[in-house]
Parts: structure tokens; sequence; C-alpha cells
């Protein structure tokens, strides 16, 4: 039977959800979206436009819970790459957003540029148990001009034919994602089919939803877009000094945001995200490595699957800056407990330094440490065939299984988990090649996987549509 965990009881699930749902009665969420607002009181919310505050009645709530289909695939460029949602699979979505990049020749941090940028996509699309987009580092792109928006999204297609999420900070550039996303998959029916592209929407904690991210979503509404409802209150700042607590206040707000898409356009694909983090209490910044990430991230899986919901889970980081002992047993402890909840999809590799230093070698690591979990999750499998009492009986006493072709087929079948990163020889062969660290040996897996990796060719005339776009766009902007 597979691993279970569960760090809420039924009673506990239930009591999230009854004081959610009065809180958002009665305490309610403030929307600074004047477009948010309208949707919301045309739905059935109680709205304030002087204070803004916008209440949910019960009924809305749980009828956007029920609304919201609870099965759909999100699909990508590559073909036959759909990730089916709620069907017991899991998928790692590369941690996104770093502003630095430890550079391993020199050992130093620095900011991103666009060659790490490449890599790392590079990296992302060869790696296939991660199977979601996710922009790793910022270098390369930190233009707010319209054509570098273009650029962007060409290149990442180009380099990337997995499924993408992301968001938009402007209706005109959400506009402008709906042209790039037909010139690459097709026209609007088939993107509401395939899903090649989910988007994130994070609410303001504690208890805001914003108008700038907010308003730039509703542009893409109509399309079936899949949204990710991802709030990150973090415990002891924008949330209360409760692990319970802190939970109740990412379940409001999901809530929340998922009243407004669903108001927006009532069916659209959501998935559950809340991000709950605890901040170090002695500086009170967010360092990534506090080992209550863990327990929020399979408490958070929990209260998703409550709602039937598909779930996009958190591990948390490292508060490390380079890789060692520090990052691998802070990682290793953190993804242990979500993945054992085992989402649809585990956000995590790649990133050290509170989830602001992008490291190639960290996201393979990060990979090995997400595998291993996964044979955690799968437990003891019961099967009929494993069970081999003929086995036992015919080896006898003091026999040996060796020699038994039920052992060779059981090593050719995986059911031992190999893997080739780290020493795991003698002690002497250990010492003749010499005592090689396993940083090295992960460097040398990130270079190879790098050389051998082959793009999925974009359409070529889907590239020159996008090259065209680019050069137009450019001109307008003088």
């Amino acid at each position: 039977m597979r691993a279970q965990i569960k760090v809420l009881s039924s009673d506990e699930l239930a009591q999230i959800h009854d004081r959610s749902l009065n809180l958002l009665a009665n305490t309610g969420v403030r929307v600074l979206s004047v477009q948010g607002r309208k949707l919301l009181a045309k739905a059935g919310a109680e709205v304030n436009e002087t204070s803004q505050i916008v209440r949910f009645p019960k009924f809305l709530v749980e009828n956007c819970i029920q609304v919201a289909p609870k099965k759909f695939k999100l699909g990508g460029r590559r073909p036959g790459w759909d990730l089916e949602m709620n069907i017991g699979e899991c998928s790692l979505l590369a941690d996104g957003g770093a502003v630095n990049v430890l550079d391993w020749e020199t050992g130093e941090i620095r900011p991103g540029c666009f060659d790490d940028w490449l890599k790392a996509t590079q990296l992302i699309d060869a790696m296939d148990d991660i199977g979601i987009y996710w922009n790793m580092v910022e270098g390369g792109f930190a233009s707010e001009s319209m054509s570098d928006f273009v650029s962007y999204w060409r290149n990442v297609f180009k380099n990337c034919s997995k499924h993408i999420q992301d968001s938009t900070a402007s209706p005109e550039k959400s506009r402008m994602l709906l042209e790039i996303l037909q010139i690459t998959f097709g026209d609007k029916k088939n993107i509401r089919l395939t899903h090649p592209y989910s988007h994130v929407l994070c609410p303001m904690s504690p208890l805001v939803i914003d108008d700038v991210y907010t308003d730039a979503y509703l542009a893409l509404a109509g399309w079936d877009i899949p949204v990710a409802l991802m709030p990150m209150p973090l415990m002891g700042a924008t949330g209360p000094a409760s692990m319970i607590s802190t939970v109740l206040l990412a379940n409001c707000e999901a809530l929340a945001m998922l009243c407004l898409v669903q108001a927006a356009d009532p069916g659209t694909p959501v998935i559950y995200a809340p991000f709950p983090q605890s901040i170090e209490p002695y500086t009170w910044r967010y360092t990534g490595g506090a080992v209550e990430n863990s327990i929020f991230g399979a408490a958070m899986t929990e209260m998703g699957r409550q709602y039937g919901f598909p779930v996009e889970a958190a591990t948390g980081g490292t508060d490390q800056y380079y890789p060692g002992a520090q990052a691998s047993y802070e990682r290793a402890i953190n993804w242990t407990m979500p993945t054992l909840s085992w989402p649809d999809i585990l956000v995590g590799p790649g990133l050290l330094g509170g989830s602001t230093i992008l490291c190639l070698e960290q996201m393979v690591m990060d990979v090995e440490i997400f595998r291993r979990c996964s044979r955690l999750h799968e437990g003891i499998p019961t099967d009929a065939d494993r069970w081999l009492e003929g086995i036992i009986a015919e080896t006898g006493q003091g026999g040996n299984y060796l020699k038994q072709r039920s052992t060779m087929k059981a090593v050719r079948d995986g059911r031992w988990y190999l893997t080739e990163m780290g020493f795991h020889d003698t002690y002497e062969k250990w010492k003749e090649t010499g005592m090689p660290d396993i940083i090295d040996d992960i460097q040398g897996i990130t270079n190879r996987i790098l050389k051998n990796y082959q793009p999925l060719a974009l359409d070529a005339a889907a590239d020159r549509e996008l090259e065209r776009m680019e050069r137009r766009v450019k001109a307008k902007e003088g």
C-alpha cells in the first residue's frame, strides 16, 4: 500500500472550512479592483464601495466550490505532454523568480543574465520530473517594454515544450499573451481544449485582492485558462503567529479569489495552491528553510483534497546560499511531508537563499530528492506477484535469494530505487577514485544534461510570426 500522511483530522479540515466561511461572510476581503468588485457584486457578494470591503455569503463560496471543475489537463507544445489533474499523479514545477545566480565557476553570487535564464529553461525542459515551467531567473528580461515581453515568450517556446505557468502585470500584456498563445497553439477553441498555459493569482496577505494583477487576469477571462490560486501569508508577519491560523488565513484568501475567478467566468478550472510559509523570528525575514514549511505544504494539500480540487503545494526552500550539508538537509526534510501528501503539482526545485538565488546544480539535486520522496510515497506494494510465498518455500531454510530469477526480475522491474547520483561503492574504491564529493558529481550530471539537450523545434511559421510581432511592437515603442 502507498505511504499515507495526515497532519489534519477530518474535524480540523471541517473547522478550517467553517471558520473560513464565517470570516469571509463577516470580516470579508478588501478588493482593490473596480472590475473585480462589480463582478462579485453581480455574483451575490456584499460590496462596500467606500471601504472596498467585499463580504462573501456562504452560498456564494460553496456554489463556486461546486462550479469549478475538479478534473482537467494541463497541456504543452510537446506531443503527449498532458498533465492530468486529480488522477493521483504528481509533477514538479520549478520554483521561479530568482534575482541572482550562483556562478559555479567563480563561487560568486551575481545578478542573473540571459545565458543563465537560457540554461535554466533548457534544464527544466530536459528533466521530465519537472512537468511545468516557471521563469527561474529574471535576468535578460528585466525591461517592462512590450517588445521584451514578446521576446521573452518567443524564447520560452523555442526552449521549452512543456506546460507553462506564469502571470502578467497588465491587461495589455494579457491581451498580447493571448495573441502569442494563438500564434503558437492555434485558435481560442484549441487553447481552451489543451490548456497550454496556466495563470498564477496571488492575493495580498492579509485579506487583500489587488488591482494590478487581478485586472491583468480578468483580461484573460473567457479563455478557460486554469488559475493557480496562490495566497502566500508569512506566519508572524502577513499571517498570524500560529500555524493553524495561518492555514485558515491562506484558505480564506484562496476561497475569496476562487469566487472572483468564478464570477468572471463560471466553470474556469482552478488549482488550489496556497503557499503559507514561516519567517525567521530573529530577523523577521523569509528564509525558506523553516521545517514548518514542510507541514504547511502537507496541510494545504489535505485542504485542497477536502474540496476536491487539484492541488499545487510548496516545500519551502533553504536559508543557505550554497549547496552543501545545510541546504541538503533542509531541502530533504522539507520535501518529505508535502510529497507524501502527494499533490498534483509540487513547487520547489532550483533555488537557494530564501528562493532568491538560482543554482542549476541544486535543481538537479532537488529532482533527486523528489524521486526518493516519490519512492517513499509508493510505500510497500502488495500486488499478488509481490508476496513470493512459493519462492520462500522453494529456497527454504538457510538458502540464498541471489540465485532466484525473481531477484533479477525485481532489479529489472525497478523494485529497487537506483540512482546515478552520489557514491555507492566500497571505501577502497572511493579512495582510489580521489574521494569524489557529491557536489562535483552533481555538476557533472548537470553539464551532461545540458550537453545532450535537444529542444523540440518551434514551428517555423509560428516562430516567424512571433518575430514579426516582436519587430512590430518594438517599432511602435520607437
